[in-house]
């Protein structure tokens, strides 16, 4: 295996990073210490808005990470109907010129709007080419090509034939989220020709991350084969790691679940509903100390042998 140039990766001079690596935001998981230890290792990284209950939460965040450390940082906005505070938290982030913006489950075109206008740059998560093109067009800087690989909120495709038909059917730089969790995963997604990466799952196993050690032991305790998908948490399909208690719940949404989530005139409440109720059962997960819980993982699991510093997570994914 050759060595790869990082540095020819287009995201490292779309943000001014030295590796093309961003560290997924994750609800309930990602916070400051994590962004900044991934800044100080080379990389960015982004925080789910969410994680935040209020405004001014939010804005104590950015002001602590810019206090602590100089390099790039993103937050992923939920731009659908179920995030009430949605509003608020644009406003805050064009305010205070924050990078870039990760856009999650809705249309993005009103943030592309205002945050163009502050110069902070959007990332689109997309999972298909029409949705894609739909972005593009509404002047979105860079895909995120969630694949099937993914932790949380994943993709229907592989990244072997997601990557091919976002780069046909598109000219922005593409990012790639899912499978990756080591040097050679990391150099075969480079390979084809991406700007970089989006890595999640194997962060959530670090000192830093702000859950419970059992979530994190977790991680490193069960495999990609004990993923599964469920629709319970948010209404859409997110990859959770298969313990006892989601056994027991099962992973599908009930028949007055399914009813509520088709009906027209119901489903925009029922899924802002579904969303919140599902934020606060992963809320309770991510901070109990029981397996009785939901916790979001992807099949990079695979890659986790121990809980370690952020530095060394990234380090382990730059280093041959």
């Amino acid at each position: 295996m050759s060595k790869v140039d990082f540095q020819k990766a287009e995201l490292c001079s779309m943000l001014g990073i030295k590796y093309p690596i961003i560290m997924a935001p994750m609800f309930l998981v990602s916070n400051v210490e994590m962004v900044v230890a991934g800044i100080e290792a080379g990389i960015t990284g982004a925080i789910p808005a969410l994680n935040y209950r209020t405004i001014e939460e939010l804005r104590a965040a950015i002001h602590e990470i810019r206090t602590r450390v100089e390099g790039p940082f993103g937050i992923n906005l939920i731009v659908n109907k179920s995030n009430f505070l949605y509003k608020e938290q644009l406003d805050l982030i064009c305010e205070e010129k924050v990078d870039f913006i990760i856009t999650s489950l809705g249309s993005p075109e009103e943030t592309i709007k205002r945050a163009k206008k502050s110069g902070v740059k959007v990332f689109c998560d997309v999972t298909d080419v029409n949705y894609a093109k739909k972005v593009e067009a509404l002047g979105a800087d860079a895909l995120i090509a969630v694949n099937k690989e993914a932790g949380g909120h994943a993709g229907n495709t592989s990244f072997q034939d997601l990557i091919p038909a976002l780069q046909t059917a598109c000219t922005i730089p593409i990012i790639s989220a899912g499978g990756v969790g080591d040097y050679p995963s990391l150099s075969e997604m480079l390979s084809l020709g991406i700007a970089g990466v989006s890595v999640g799952t194997i962060f959530i196993a670090s000192d830093e991350a702000g859950v419970s050690q059992e979530y994190k032991q977790a991680c490193v305790d069960y495999t990609s084969k004990d993923i599964v998908m469920t629709t319970k948490l948010s209404g859409s399909r997110c990859s959770v790691i298969n313990t006892p208690y989601l056994q027991k719940i099962g992973t599908e949404q009930n028949w007055l679940e399914r009813i509520l989530n088709k009906n027209k005139k119901l489903k925009k409440w029922f899924k802002a509903f579904t969303f919140y109720r599902g934020m606060k059962k992963l809320q309770t997960a991510a901070f109990g100390a029981t397996y009785k819980t939901i916790w979001c993982a992807g099949p990079t699991v695979d890659y986790i042998h121990s809980i370690r510093p952020v530095k060394e997570i990234v380090k382990s994914l730059v280093n041959e």
